[in-house]
């Protein structure tokens, strides 16, 4: 009777094997040479992220590295052929990366959309201000956060500053060794009876984001404002500007320092940022390390405003791609609406990772994990699936084979339980073109906060999907 048993076991353990879906993490499947590629990998990308704090930046920071690769703008009209770079900059802060293909673009191309701006404190118009012998800048937040997470983070100033004469001025102060950092202030716990009593989602106000900049006066004692006038004679010498010219600036106050390893096995990468700057970098270096012509002509967009609803003439629901592809297409007397409706596009964005100390928000069959793999996420939207592409069966099926074939660890996910979660990423807007398109990207701890948390594994293995669809 036992041995009976035990061959039932076996059958039985044999049949879930072929017929059930069983996932592992990505630490039990991949072997020492390939987390070592993994770990070296990640070291490129803390480094992007580090210097690409906001969109003009990751802008700027690709565009020198598709150069060094061979890459040269984009001319209207020129005649293309296979093997060829180009890249098109759109205003400084959305950029779009073309490795021209051995097939004719006539029989589409495949697209990786990421975007490179991230939730953050910008600078009002007329931000300078002056209270109580303290100076500070207000700020409007941009995109979805908790705003009681940003005070007494330390934060760094970017941007640039286009004063009356024309003359663009970058600021980059709070990131380097030795350079000062600036502060959103909070109350003590002891005096902080009222300030509990409010909502959370009031804790702290919008209009109490304020950044703290300094507290010395100028030595005279005839002025008034006298904080703010010396903070304004240090702004004068070093950048050549007066208060009007805060009107012409974007400034963006980002959590300052650099990303970090976590925990001791340093299996995990925290920093500002990884939405979605993770996908982006991945997709642009998959690109990149490119070593042959792709059949299918490759692009890599790397879009600005998503956080904000990708508004906007640097944003996806603008219509520099479309006129990109028209362009493209022109170049081989062909069809821009062609070549869009046979193209396939992954939109490069994010998914929210399961936390078990939260695992009430997440329907766990669903649900990302870290150290899974890349997350493909078949629709987005909120409630009833409002705002989403919702990619087509046929067209999952295809990126699940591709995937399979390339040996890439991959999982599937969703943002959120359904009637509590939901958002948005790019892919309606290229869908919306004619263009198949499926969301995959790593899955994030702590989004939308000021120290957002990847996995390595789940980093390394986003690079390599997006390398096994565009080649």
């Amino acid at each position: 009777m036992a041995a009976k048993k035990t061959d039932k076991q076996s059958e039985s353990k044999l049949l879930k094997d072929k017929l059930f879906s069983s996932k592992k993490h990505a630490g039990l499947l991949m072997d020492k040479d390939e987390m070592k590629k993994c770990f070296d990998y990640c070291e490129e990308y803390k480094d992007f992220l580090g210097q690409a704090k906001i969109e003009r930046q990751a802008a700027k920071f690709t565009v020198e590295a598709a150069k060094a690769h061979g890459y040269v703008p984009f001319e209207k009209g020129k005649k293309y052929k296979a093997g060829d770079k180009v890249y098109y900059l759109n205003r400084g802060k959305a950029v779009i990366f073309a490795h021209i293909g051995t097939k004719d673009v006539h029989e589409g191309v495949r697209l990786v959309a990421a975007h490179i701006d991230s939730p953050r404190l910008d600078l009002k118009q007329n931000p300078l201000f002056e209270q109580d012998e303290v100076a500070y800048f207000k700020t409007h937040y941009y995109g979805g956060i908790k705003k009681y997470q940003w005070p007494t983070v330390p934060l760094a100033l970017h941007g640039v500053i286009v004063r009356a004469d024309g003359e663009v001025i970058p600021v980059n102060i709070g990131d380097d060794e030795g350079d000062p950092v600036f502060v959103v202030t909070n109350l003590l716990p002891h005096l902080a009876q009222e300030q509990m009593k409010r909502a959370s989602t009031e804790i702290v106000k919008g209009e109490e984001l304020n950044i703290m900049i300094g507290s010395l006066p100028f030595r005279d004692d005839e002025a008034s404002e006298k904080v703010k006038l010396f903070i304004m004679q240090l702004l004068n010498e070093k950048y050549g500007i007066t208060e009007d010219d805060f009107v012409s600036a974007e400034l963006d106050a980002v959590p300052a320092g650099k990303p970090r390893d976590i925990g001791f096995d340093r299996s995990l990468i925290g920093g500002y940022g990884h939405d979605d700057k993770v996908c982006a970098y991945t997709a642009f270096s998959a690109l990149m390390d490119m070593d042959k012509t792709p059949e299918k002509t490759a692009l890599v967009i790397l879009a600005d405003k998503e956080e904000t609803g990708s508004d906007g003439v640097t944003g996806l629901k603008s219509a520099y791609l479309r006129y990109f592809i028209n362009d493209l297409a022109a170049c081989f007397k062909m069809d821009g609406y062609t070549v869009l409706s046979r193209s396939e596009c992954l939109s490069a964005d994010v998914n929210a990772a399961f936390d078990p100390t939260f695992p009430d928000v997440l329907e766990r069959r669903n649900a990302a994990f870290i150290n899974y793999g890349v997350c493909i996420t078949k629709f987005t939207g909120a409630r009833g699936k409002s705002g989403t592409s919702d990619a087509s069966a046929e067209f999952m099926g295809k990126i699940r084979r591709i995937m399979n074939d390339a040996g890439v660890i991959w999982q599937t996910g969703e943002l959120g339980r359904v009637d509590l979660g939901g958002g948005g990423t790019v892919a309606a807007y290229i869908a919306n073109l004619d263009v198949d398109t499926i969301d995959i990207g790593v899955p994030v701890l702590c989004m939308h906060a000021p120290f957002e948390i990847v996995a390595k594994t789940d980093v390394y293995q986003t690079y390599k999907a997006f390398t096994a669809f565009m080649k």
